[in-house]
């Protein structure tokens, strides 16, 4: 939220020094549903947001597919609302494209809350599954794979 604050301030004319400002990192959604998993985050990745309230819907629609194109492990955000349900199965479309049916998925949900859930599927099946605005959607890249419960995006070392 970091973001929004600075954004706000200086529209406001804050002068950048007062009110003192501090920002202090977090655990984002995306660390903590990897560490949930195992290491698909070893390479390169992205993270989308499929909210289309700030950011028109082709931009995404755009982003999406240099993500899948690109073969980024990529984490979705905001997959699903209430009135928002045909995004997610679009952004299934466009990686189904470029990547395996296969293709590991981890759909992690209040991650480290008491109702935590987190899944393991793939690409093709991953909506069968509970998915809502509480969920990280996790899909691998081209060399992602699951071994037991873990997911695993190998860096290429060995």
């Amino acid at each position: 939220m970091a973001g929004l604050v600075l954004e706000t301030l200086q529209a406001r004319g804050w002068d950048g020094k007062t009110p003192h400002v501090q920002v202090f990192p977090g655990i984002s959604a995306l660390q903590a549903a990897a560490a949930k998993v195992g290491a698909p985050l070893m390479h390169d990745f992205c993270t989308i947001s499929l909210s289309d309230l700030l950011t028109p819907w082709p931009v995404i629609e755009k982003r999406l597919l240099a993500a899948a194109t690109a073969d980024f492990v990529t984490i979705l955000y905001n997959p699903r609302s209430q009135t928002r349900t045909q995004q997610i199965a679009i952004a299934q479309r466009i990686f189904l494209q470029h990547r395996a049916p296969a293709t590991p998925v981890a759909l992690a949900r209040s991650v480290y809350r008491q109702d935590e859930q987190i899944c393991l599927t793939t690409l093709e099946k991953f909506l069968e599954h509970p998915i809502d605005m509480l969920t990280a959607v996790l899909i691998g890249n081209s060399n992602t794979r699951r071994f037991a419960d873990w997911l695993i995006t190998p860096r290429g070392y060995t």
